[in-house]
């Protein structure tokens, strides 16, 4: 096969667009996927064969298999503490008692647990949307808003605070990229990851002040004016079936009942990365993290709600399998997201995009041009991680060349797969940021994309001026 070359870009632009458009993201990313094995097999109906077999080969990939069983586990945790009267007892526990009693609190809380629960995004997201969703459709805020906040604070923080499988992976590819000191390579471009830090800070304004603007506006006038908790024809990522469940008539409502299956997971995100690192954090498996996580809080939740009388063994597998099956959208999504990011590697669309930049240009260009590069690269493809394997070397190839501008270049190289990563409505963190929220994920693409570009607008400034004054 002769190589695409720009054709590597038209099935994940397809996939974008159309998913866009038509608000079908599983069709979307299907006719992605078709159109990709098309150009590799030469034919329509060997890229329908294709196509399948890419699906399939997804759960050749350990870690890819881990995630999608990880985001279909998500329901039935949401949906045990939601059966034992857990999430209800908490919200009463937070308004009744004046601790969030107003949407700046409540909006503030999103934040705030978005910011320190950074050991892993997907987990980060899962344990906001679990607490605060809830709370917003009690105090009338929109559900985009929410998923706004998840994922704002989500992939931002965890590249900032790099003791995760974020940073072990990071640290990994520095050194595969023949950097002597990878660590401290990593911390040195930390002040430069400009989109990170930008989407933290407008994030924390949009929380305390409650700004909305355009389509999120809209959303929240919606919820203000007349109780709708999603736009009319809109999908939620979560099953009503999940988050309608209640605990039987005469069962406490108790807070403890949600909070400790929460805490149980995240304590156990740290605790398998260190089994997983042989006692290094940045060496651990993310993937097999967050599942030995969620399992281990899915199963805290099974027995509190036993023990609680909230139900028999009988009900419990009842309500555990309806909460797999509410996320089965949602763990198709995965597949198919992994599934047109392998056909981009197949086709070269990361490498073609890369082998657009040219160490020839001026250097005060080049920090803005790395970061968009990256931008584009990590929207089209839907990773961060991958976008991340192809933007460093070409970052640190081009800091040989400019060599004050080392920590700049690989800032704005990570800073633009942030952005990228943060929009594209294929990427897994934004699918899993509309679940946790409960809300349509087209919605949530629309309703954060002007202050993901506002924060990138000024990241793009602020490489520009960098690069002209280092």
């Amino acid at each position: 096969m002769t190589e695409p070359g720009a054709l590597s870009l038209l099935p994940p632009l397809l996939a974008i667009g159309l998913a866009i458009v038509s608000r079908q993201v599983h069709l979307s990313l299907l006719a992605g996927i078709w159109t990709g094995a098309w150009i590799l097999d030469g034919g329509p109906l060997a890229g329908l064969r294709g196509a399948l077999d890419r699906c399939v080969a997804v759960f050749a990939d350990a870690g890819n298999t881990r995630v999608v069983i990880f985001s279909a586990l998500v329901g039935a945790l949401i949906a045990l503490t939601q059966a034992s009267g857990g999430v209800e007892g908490f919200v009463h526990w937070l308004t009744h008692r004046g601790n969030v009693t107003t949407r700046r609190r409540a909006r503030g809380l999103s934040w705030i647990i978005g910011v320190v629960v950074f050991v892993e995004s997907s987990m980060t997201s899962l344990v906001n949307g679990a607490v605060c969703r809830p709370l917003f459709d009690r105090l009338g805020i929109s559900r985009e808003k929410l998923a706004y906040l998840c994922d704002a604070t989500a992939a931002p923080i965890c590249i900032l605070i790099p003791l995760n499988g974020w940073g072990a992976y990071l640290i990994g590819v520095l050194a595969n990229e023949g950097e002597a000191e990878p660590v401290q390579a990593l911390l040195a471009s930390m002040p430069y990851n400009l989109y990170a830090l930008l989407a933290l800070a407008l994030s924390a304004w949009v929380a305390w002040s409650g700004w909305a603007i355009g389509p999120m506006a809209t959303a929240e006038r919606r919820v203000r004016e007349t109780g709708a908790l999603l736009a009319p024809g809109a999908e939620p990522m979560v099953s009503a079936e999940i988050t309608d469940l209640v605990a039987p008539d005469g069962t406490p409502r108790r807070a403890r009942d949600f909070v400790i299956p929460v805490l149980v997971m995240v304590a156990m995100m740290p605790t398998a990365l260190w089994i997983t690192g042989d006692g290094d954090l940045m060496k651990g498996s993310g993937s097999t993290s967050v599942l030995w996580a969620v399992s281990l809080g899915t199963l805290v939740a099974a027995v509190m709600m036993r023990l609680r009388g909230a139900g028999d063994l009988p009900r419990i597998t009842e309500v555990f399998f309806k909460g797999v099956g509410g996320l089965m959208p949602l763990a198709v999504l995965m597949v198919l997201a992994f599934a047109i990011g392998n056909v981009a590697r197949e086709l070269g669309t990361g490498a073609y995009a890369a082998g657009l930049v040219s160490a020839s240009l001026p250097a005060g260009v080049v920090p803005l041009l790395v970061f968009a590069l990256a931008c584009f690269m990590a929207f089209a493809t839907g990773t961060s991680w991958g976008t991340f394997a192809l933007m460093v070397p070409v970052a640190i190839g081009l800091a040989s060349a400019h060599p004050a501008h080392g920590p700049l270049l690989l800032g704005a190289a990570l800073s633009g797969g942030i952005f990228g990563d943060h929009c594209s409505p294929i990427s897994d963190t934004t699918l899993i940021a509309s679940m946790s929220a409960g809300t349509d994920h087209i919605d949530h693409v629309r309703t954060q994309l002007p202050y993901a570009l506002i924060a990138a607008g000024a990241a793009a400034v602020g490489y520009l001026i960098l690069g002209f004054t280092l």
